[in-house]
């Protein structure tokens, strides 16, 4: 009797763990399927970019890891309420949509990533050689302005652009800083207090701001005292 419990033993270990099997992998397949759930949740369903903690992590990692290549750009568009205005918001929102994915597609090819920071305000991390960011910028500015199609409407988009150069900053400096530099460098170029391309200084990465954003900008106030 002993025997024969032990010649049964391995046998019932087999058939359960062949049964564990499939379990196993609808486990792994659920997982999966959430995980693509919460990225999907997390992109904006206007132009498919992910959010600004997106961006902040890929800055952070591209920092440690190729710092004298790093490019942050801050890109917004130019006239976009009187856009809404004047032709609608179905105008608006397919001239975003186009910003969008131009710019994910064009930072994804230089190992990049671009996000939806808000409204009509995007963000980009990606890796340049520094010789080519004059000549890079000056292909992408052209890029996001081509000609996009809303019905029979032909809109003409025109963004201003910032950029930060890790390597021109110390290397104290985050991806907030980073981040913060380059919206600095794209307000300057839309007020026209500075030309295309130009280049964030440390001044500019360490600007003040009001609430974490850019003094000026929609959503910032200071506190009443």
């Amino acid at each position: 009797m002993p025997a024969t419990a032990v010649l049964r033993q391995p046998s019932r270990t087999l058939v359960i763990a062949v049964a564990a099997v499939p379990l196993a992998l609808a486990a792994l397949a659920d997982d999966v399927r959430v995980r693509r759930q919460l990225e999907a949740a997390r992109r904006d369903p206007l132009t498919g970019l992910p959010g600004r903690d997106a961006l902040t992590d890929r800055t952070a990692r591209l920092a440690r890891t190729h710092r004298e290549q790093l490019h942050v750009l801050v890109a917004d568009a130019d006239g976009l309420k009187t856009l809404n205005d004047t032709r609608g918001h179905a105008a608006g929102d397919a001239l975003i949509a186009a910003i969008g994915r131009r710019l994910g597609t064009w930072a994804a090819a230089r190992g990049g990533l671009a996000a939806r920071l808000g409204g009509d305000e995007f963000g980009a991390a990606l890796l340049l050689e520094p010789t080519a960011t004059a000549r890079e910028m000056a292909a992408l500015r052209e890029l996001l302005a081509q000609p996009v199609t809303c019905g029979t409407t032909v809109l003409h988009p025109a963004v201003s652009i910032g950029i930060a150069r890790a390597a021109d900053l110390p290397e104290t400096a985050d991806a907030a800083r980073l981040l913060r530099g380059a919206d600095m460098a794209m307000y300057k170029i839309k007020t026209g207090a500075q030309t295309f391309p130009y280049l964030a200084t440390l001044e500019d990465a360490c600007a003040d701001t009001v609430n974490g954003r850019r003094p000026g900008r929609r959503g910032t106030y200071l506190p009443v005292a």
